[in-house]
């Protein structure tokens, strides 16, 4: 009896054992929910993902008029993810191209405070020359046509994921059903955890012997992908579904399933994952997620479960058995008819084709991003998902760094000596072209190859300029000489600081006595140094000065031939006065940033300073334009550079650096030759540099009107004596030549020499009229 009555006592004490733990345990949970609760809460109504901000290129512009690349020009479009069709395009994105020019459905254009709906456009070319660009669906001309901005670089965080945010008000009811019947069939009806799925998965795994099902609903996928580390431990399974049941709880279905399609892992982009159904859709369609067809819906639905393993990239043909398996599970759910589920059955998976990420014009976007993180810390440049619009062409990019890699490779062709087989001593070259009256920088090319060196030698390397320094000499020297004086080319000695010093020409000459113009044409070393010395170096030091050359310059003879040395951006910048008609810009390469809901955040604006009167911008154009009509860069002409060009070749001591600076009064670039340690390249700018300029010009004609400066009021236009630069009125000189002169700096005396040789002629005409 007294062992019953034990036995009963501790069956009610295990009892109410068993149920103050069972309220512990609910009492625990629920306070642990709570907590969830909480620190859901708080993810939820922060920022739910970080969103790497776009860098994008500038806009392409079309006119009628306009020269293209053709080459370039398909490029660029493929580059827009425009794909080439063979009927008449139908669609947004389509092209179809033939001899006698193109039909685009543009996409949507939306830059800036410029909104633009898709359209089929056709533009006419013959060679290669826009005629006309007409809008099809109602024949209206369009005087310009902008193409959207292409993206260039993303700022990644740490996890690198890349990701395009939908709604669930965007995603096609299909792929909702295609998600479904792929992950979580009874998504609808369970409440975070499906009992009935997990049974049914287990079943099925037992039956084949294997996991061939997995028993996750979509709500527990999201609490481990979104919220929980990716260890198989039991307490993470237990976090997994306390999550599950509080989501639940707290948030409708759709949004639930909203967070699931952008935060779900879809595959590899290069070193980049790919995030989320509007990326995904973006990936491997080339399509927004709202234009999804059932087929492609039943792709992506399929990929969730081992996306590198169902990736149509990586296994097509598993891609489709996964697809049709997704398509007849749709169909068992009656979410589609038997007619839809043999249709998109019967068709092949077709992908957009597979890219990697990689950012275009690696050293400008280096540039870019020093001046962006003076803005913005780089934690928020990675999450807040800003679109950041530049000054860069990609065609001009494109070329240049073409230009730049033939260049190279033609002078080690050419010079074998200078072959060298570490990557990173190979000889090296530099290109930055700009918009002079802008400063827009639409090109830069840092370096041979950025994967081997990041140094970037457009920005940050210092080097001896060479002849390209003459300009800014003889700009010094406006205020006393004109292009007519003659400068003396007779060898001469100077002493600088007690020691001796003898500027050399490049080649030896007989002309001892030559004008300014012929000086800087033929690159004169004697007379720009006789000429230097006569304005005064302190003069000339002021002047680069003014042109914002940051580097150290000092009074010295030797100055006048560019042997203190320059940074190859401030070089060109100082070049753009010239070509700007006296005013220099800073270099442009950021235009707008906006954040994800279009507002402006940072607008930079063109920034220039006028330091020069145009008449004197004018002068020095129309000196270095016969650099290259007669002079150094001469050669421009035969590598088919047909069009008014001024510019200067420069080369340093022992043939250390080569360069050559040219431009147009659209445009400007500026190129670089040489060794980083300094070695001697064996070649001049006009061998070495100019070839790059040139081939670099002749594949971005958009940018080359064919235009010449304009003659300033302030300049005057005589025929001058080519022997002593005076008036040359009369018929008898022999070598009289058209000169431009600043107003009150012009000849005014008639040129005595021929001027007594007429009179000579005319008294011996005289005499033998009477002798006859």
């Amino acid at each position: 009896m007294k062992e019953r009555k034990s036995k009963k006592s501790i069956l009610r004490k295990l009892f109410k054992l068993c149920i103050l733990t069972t309220v512990l345990v609910i009492i625990c949970s629920a306070l642990y929910m709570g907590y969830l609760s909480i620190k859901i809460d708080n993810r939820f109504s922060s920022r739910r993902w970080q969103i790497p901000s776009k860098v994008f290129s500038d806009v392409t512009i079309l006119y009628p008029g306009q020269k293209l690349n053709t080459a370039l020009f398909k490029r660029k479009l493929e580059n827009l993810r425009y794909k080439t069709v063979r009927h008449n395009p139908e669609k947004k994105g389509e092209v179809s191209i033939s001899g006698s020019g193109m039909d685009i459905f543009l996409y949507d254009l939306n830059y800036l405070s410029r909104e633009r709906d898709g359209f089929l456009v056709q533009i006419t070319l013959d060679e290669k020359v826009i005629t006309s660009i007409v809008r099809k669906d109602n024949d209206e001309s369009i005087l310009i046509l902008e193409l959207e901005p292409e993206e260039i670089m993303m700022f990644f965080g740490a996890e690198r994921e890349q990701r395009q945010l939908v709604s669930i008000s965007q995603v096609p009811q299909h792929l909702i059903h295609a998600v479904m019947a792929a992950e979580d069939n009874r998504f609808y009806q369970h409440k975070g955890v499906d009992p009935a799925g997990i049974a049914r998965a287990i079943y099925t795994n037992l039956r084949h012997g294997a996991i061939r099902q997995g028993g996750s609903t979509i709500t527990q996928q999201l609490a481990k992908n979104y919220f929980l580390t990716p260890e198989r431990t039991y307490t993470r399974k237990f976090n997994e579904l306390l999550i599950s049941i509080t989501l639940e709880l707290k948030y409708e279905k759709e949004e639930i399933l909203e967070i699931y399609l952008n935060e779900i892992y879809f595959g590899q982009k290069g070193n980049v994952s790919v995030n989320g159904v509007g990326e995904a859709s973006v990936f491997y369609f080339g399509k927004t997620v709202e234009k999804l067809a059932l087929e492609e819906a039943a792709v992506l639905g399929g990929i969730i479960k081992a996306p590198n393993h169902y990736s149509p990239y990586v296994n097509k043909k598993k891609c489709r058995k996964r697809r049709d398996f997704v398509l007849e599970a749709m169909y068992k759910k009656e979410w589609i008819s038997f007619a839809d589920f043999m249709d998109a059955k019967a068709k092949p998976v077709a992908t957009v084709g597979y890219t990697t990420y990689g950012k275009k014009a690696p050293y400008f976007l280096d540039y870019l991003s020093n001046q962006l993180t003076v803005l913005y810390p780089e934690e928020v440049l990675s999450s807040l998902g800003m679109s950041i619009y530049t000054t860069l062409d990609t065609q001009v990019q494109e070329a240049a760094e073409k230009a730049l890699m033939k260049g190279l490779a033609s002078l080690e062709k050419t010079y074998p000596s200078l072959v060298r087989e570490k990557p990173e001593e190979k000889l090296q070259g530099a290109v930055v072209v700009m918009q002079p009256k802008t400063g827009a920088i639409l090109a830069m090319v840092g370096g041979r190859d950025y994967n081997v060196s990041q140094f970037n030698r457009v920005t940050q390397a210092v080097r001896q300029p060479g002849s390209a320094f003459k300009p800014f000499v003889f700009l010094s020297a406006l205020d006393v000489f004109t292009p007519a004086t003659f400068l003396s080319n007779e060898p001469k000695t100077y002493v600088i600081d007690g020691k001796s010093w003898e500027p050399k020409n490049f080649k030896p000459t007989d002309e001892n006595r030559v004008t300014m113009r012929r000086a800087l044409a033929k690159s004169y070393n004697i007379a720009t140094v006789d000429m230097a010395m006569k304005v005064g170096l302190d003069r000339i030091v002021h002047q680069a000065k003014k042109l914002h050359f940051s580097t150290t310059l000092k009074p010295y003879p030797s100055l006048a031939l560019g042997a203190f040395e320059v940074i190859p951006l401030e070089l060109a910048r100082a070049y753009c006065v010239f070509a700007a008609d006296g005013t220099q810009p800073f270099p442009l390469s950021l235009k707008d940033v906006m954040d994800e809901n279009e507002t402006v955040l940072e607008r930079r604006y063109m920034l220039i300073e006028s330091l020069i009167p145009p008449e004197k911008a004018f002068i020095m154009s129309s000196l270095m334009r016969s650099v290259v009509t007669e002079g150094t860069a001469r050669s421009l002409e035969a590598r088919g550079i047909t069009w008014p060009v001024a510019g200067k070749t420069g080369t340093t001591n022992d043939f250390k650096d080569a360069w050559f600076v040219g431009y147009t009064p659209d445009i400007l670039a500026l190129v670089w030759v040489g060794f980083d340690n300094g070695d001697s390249i064996n070649a001049t700018g006009s061998s070495a540099a100019l070839p790059i300029w040139a081939d670099l010009m002749k594949s971005i004609p958009h940018h080359i009107s064919g235009d010449w400066f304009k003659v300033p009021s302030e300049i005057v236009k005589l025929v001058v004596c080519s022997g002593t630069g005076l008036l040359a009125e009369n018929r008898m000189c022999p070598k009289p030549m058209e000169e431009y002169f600043l107003k009150g700096l012009h000849p005014t005396e008639e040129c005595p020499v021929h001027e007594s040789i007429g009179m000579f002629k005319k008294i011996v005409r005289g005499i033998k009229k009477l002798v006859d």
